[in-house]
């Protein structure tokens, strides 16, 4: 019987042992969670943890890149150029997202995996080098990744707040990345033309100029708007001053001259989907809206097909 008695002590131990290990690393894993925007503080306190990736995307776009990174970046940090491999086109569609097969192959080279927390580093110096991020983040969560954040001010916050930089180049060491689409956050022009005239919010994120028809991207056909689309520059959201988006206080106030309430579904969209990532970002990552999505295609794409409808009350073109 001591000698059952002793056993079966020790078989509980183990197991608590186990159990203690297991717990303390699902602990360590939840402690990195991470909200879509973090700080320089948050990022700071956990730039050591092994399940933490930078992701330096200083671009031409902030008229940045490699080169400024090499010359200084967040200690650790891995420079992905933007778009690089994130965007690609087809046929004469530019910047949509690339096979599903293409971004697993890129981000496992770039050391993502499912338990790893990607945090997006953007110069921090415009609006549209934001919309950079938004755009990556979006992707992530396409892909089914979860574990994505948004440095807040970017590479510029960190700078400014005094942190530490490190020269040179982060080789990352690679890893298995495997996707878990959501294919609800993404529609195609099919998708779109179904719902001209419907209950959804069709969210043009452009500047107002290319919303009346006045100017258009290089790459669209015609000029104008989705017909019925809602007009909301994405810029609105972005705080020039700080070179950061503006309190959610203020976003919240601005939303509802967007949106009409969280139940209506949304289509984020703009001339190749990089405007309307900052949009959806701000809707369904910050303020909780549901059913938002991207139309990846956006003018560029549906003004390619001549038998689409478009409104523009600016040219002879309706």
């Amino acid at each position: 019987m001591t000698r059952l008695h002793l056993g079966t002590k020790a078989i509980v131990a183990a197991a608590c042992a186990i159990l203690f290990q297991v717990t303390s690393l699902i602990s360590a894993a939840q402690a990195l969670d991470a909200s879509p925007l973090v700080s320089v503080e948050w990022l700071e306190t956990n730039q050591d943890d092994e399940n933490l990736l930078v992701l330096d995307i200083r671009s031409p776009l902030a008229k940045s890149g490699k080169d400024d990174y090499l010359k200084g970046h967040i200690p650790g940090a891995v420079w992905s150029e933007y778009p690089g491999f994130w965007r690609t086109s087809r046929g004469d569609v530019t910047g949509v997202l690339p096979s599903i097969e293409k971004l697993e192959a890129s981000l496992s080279e770039l050391g993502v995996h499912e338990d790893r927390t990607v945090v997006l580093v953007p110069a921090g110096t415009s609006h549209l080098d934001f919309g950079a991020a938004t755009r990556i983040y979006w992707t992530f969560k396409y892909l089914g990744h979860d574990k994505v954040a948004i440095l807040d001010g970017g590479h510029n916050a960190w700078v400014k707040a005094g942190k530490p930089l490190e020269t040179g180049e982060v080789v990352p060491v690679g890893d298995m990345f495997i996707a878990e689409p959501r294919p609800e956050l993404l529609v195609s022009t099919d998708d779109v033309a179904s719902l001209i005239g419907g209950d959804a919010i069709l969210l043009d994120g452009r500047p107002l100029a290319q919303f009346e028809g006045a100017e258009k991207h290089k790459d669209a056909t015609r000029f104008g708007h989705l017909p019925g689309a809602t007009h909301f520059d994405q810029a609105n959201f972005y705080d020039t001053e700080s070179d950061q988006l503006k309190p959610q206080a203020a976003l919240a106030s601005l939303a509802k001259n967007a949106v009409s309430g969280s139940d209506t579904p949304v289509v984020s969209y703009c001339n190749t989907g990089h405007w309307a990532a900052t949009n959806w970002f701000v809707l369904s990552e910050l303020l909780g809206h549901e059913n938002v999505a991207v139309y990846d295609d956006s003018m560029v794409g549906w003004s390619q097909q001549k038998d689409l409808p478009i409104s523009s009350p600016k040219t002879a073109t309706n």
